[in-house]
């Protein structure tokens, strides 16, 4: 669950790199605390890399950026997440044929 976090919160940043912590934490559907805490790991894990700008409208912002790390890993991770998704797709398609053909022999 957390690879997954990771990878929304990257696909996030990649597309909007100065969302604040308040609006990427309501994006993602967690709390501030748990967004500021995946924005940690991935920058101790050197994904990302926090720059911090002077703006006349906020004292102070900051802006997400992915590092190359960053984009090789989340290519990974969305192949991983594209194949993982496409396996329980494929298993839940098995399982709703079989439940057809439940009903099926019930009613005839």
């Amino acid at each position: 669950m957390e690879k997954e976090s990771h990878l929304k919160v990257l696909r996030i940043l990649e597309t909007n790199p100065q969302i604040s912590q308040r609006e990427l934490s309501e994006a993602l559907g967690v709390s501030l605390g748990k967004t500021n805490y995946c924005l940690k790991a991935l920058l101790d894990k050197g994904l990302i890399k926090i720059q911090n700008f002077r703006n006349s409208n906020n004292k102070l912002a900051y802006s997400y950026l992915l590092t190359p790390h960053g984009i090789e890993q989340k290519a990974n991770m969305t192949i991983r997440y594209l194949q993982k998704k496409t396996q329980e797709y494929d298993l839940l398609r098995l399982e709703i044929a079989e439940l057809k053909r439940e009903i099926e022999e019930t009613n005839s």
